[in-house]
């Protein structure tokens, strides 16, 4: 994407996709209704944020939002895995009842999602970057266009995960983003140096990609992203989801990005020996210059809305499908229940937001669909587990949820802020489970005296395990 490009739309932003007919509210019941702006980032864990103390970390345009509306601090993903996570998120349902169980597994196409009732109410529906509903099925179209009708979308595309777009499209492109690789001659090197990175070399792997910095991911969806935000009409209201996937194992970043890290130190991961001091600080370099990124981006689009004349009806929402362990209890990516794995960043503001609030209120990752949908005025999802927030964000109520639970595979967990319950869990556990072995005994941890869980307290507190037993 060179940056005369960047001043244009593309031809994939002005076409919208072919679409049922729709029947639209009226023309000024439409122009009543705000613009959404939803940044959904891939695994970028709760604690990686400006705002923790611990960490050096430069997000200005996060800490905007921060002090400009609502910044909450237990937020838990239904499913710290990103296609299960997603569905959930597009559903509004938790985790058994989402349709999705593991990366292996499309979405239901019969399932609604709230991006359809957005669509319902006259919202021109766009998406740009990657949406991991159908990562099971590795092509997603050149245009990225795939599915988009169908799960409700009306403008945009999906791209392929970071490791799923080279897999699928060393040879020939399945996704927009390597279609555009391919086209600047770029795929070879890009598809050379991700085979340098399986595995974990991803994370072990700390030298900067190849790549130009126009080419390097999460930029080529900004780019793409400012191109589809600019041929929206301003007559009509906009939802824009953005995903940027580089938080996602291999931790690989530009030239520029790595030297504003350098020098940078960083806490060592809990509960591990795994490898140097030195070793984790460089991958924990990588990591935040991503984050660092993301949020330099992030204030690209606070521009624009900006210019566009429209911050004071826009609300926008910033958080991520699921946490990364980054090396915490010797763990790496996520799929855990760990809270860097199951715990994400959310910030939310906009008209009626509260301002420069932290809230301490737990909620689940998926309330953001019933919560995108009261801000919308649209019409609630069937039978959701999805809980909106807008009643908090504007301070009407002061609780929310009693617990939160997740689950991924055979383990489920429910916490109530104090005590943290796992079934199906083996801590010392690092590969897969056999699948006639016997289950693992229930997992406590009392975040009050134990807040990295590193000890399971099942056997002092028999009666918290039972009461949350009945819970889950």
């Amino acid at each position: 994407m060179t940056a005369k490009s960047i001043e244009r739309p593309s031809r994939r932003a002005l076409l919208p996709l072919a679409l049922a007919p729709v029947v639209l509210p009226s023309r000024a019941a439409m122009k009543s209704r705000p613009n959404l702006l939803f940044v959904l980032s891939s695994q970028h864990r709760h604690d990686w944020v400006g705002a923790s103390k611990s960490l050096a970390l430069q997000t200005p345009n996060l800490d905007l939002i921060a002090r400009t509306g609502v910044r909450f601090t237990r937020v838990v993903s239904a499913s710290p895995m990103a296609g299960p996570s997603r569905a959930c998120l597009a559903s509004g349902r938790d985790y058994w009842r989402c349709g999705v169980r593991g990366n292996a597994e499309d979405y239901p196409l019969d399932q609604p999602t709230f991006y359809q009732s957005l669509r319902e109410v006259g919202y021109r529906v766009a998406s740009c970057g990657t949406l991991e509903l159908h990562k099971a099925t590795l092509d997603w179209g050149i245009d990225g266009r795939r599915f988009l009708p169908e799960w409700g979308f009306t403008d945009g595309f999906d791209s392929a995960g970071k490791m799923k777009a080279v897999l699928s499209g060393a040879v020939e492109a399945r996704d927009p983003y390597m279609a555009y690789l391919h086209s600047r001659g770029l795929a070879v090197i890009h598809v050379e140096d991700y085979r340098r990175r399986m595995g974990l070399n991803g994370y072990l792997n700390t030298d900067a990609c190849p790549l130009p910095a126009e080419a390097y991911y999460d930029n080529w969806v900004a780019a793409e992203g400012l191109n589809l935000l600019r041929s929206l009409p301003r007559n009509r209201p906009w939802f824009l989801q953005l995903g940027f996937p580089a938080a996602r194992n291999p931790l690989d970043t530009t030239r520029r990005m790595q030297r504003l890290q350098q020098r940078r130190t960083f806490p060592q991961p809990v509960d591990s020996e795994q490898y140097t001091p030195e070793r984790h600080v460089a991958i924990r370099r990588n990591y935040s210059a991503i984050v660092e990124n993301i949020d330099r981006l992030l204030g690209l689009f606070l521009e624009e809305i900006r210019e566009r004349g429209e911050t004071e009806n826009t609300y926008v929402i910033y958080s991520s499908d699921h946490g990364e362990m980054l090396g915490d209890h010797e763990r790496w990516a996520a799929g855990m229940p760990y809270r860097p794995s199951v715990s994400v960043p959310l910030y939310v503001r906009g008209p009626g937001v509260r301002s420069g609030v932290v809230c301490e209120e737990l909620v689940s990752h998926h309330d953001l669909a019933a919560t995108i949908l009261e801000l919308a005025s649209a019409p609630r999802l069937h039978e959701p587990d999805s809980r909106g927030l807008r009643a908090l964000l504007e301070g009407r109520v002061k609780t929310h949820r009693e617990f939160v639970r997740s689950a991924f595979g055979r383990w489920r967990m429910i916490c109530d802020g104090r005590y943290k319950l796992i079934r199906g869990f083996d801590m010392e556990e690092t590969g897969k489970r056999a699948r006639n072995a016997p289950e693992p005994k229930p997992v406590l941890f009392d975040l009050k005296l134990d807040p990295e869980e590193v000890s399971n307290s099942a056997r002092e507190y028999p009666d918290q395990v039972q009461r949350l037993m009945r819970l889950l």
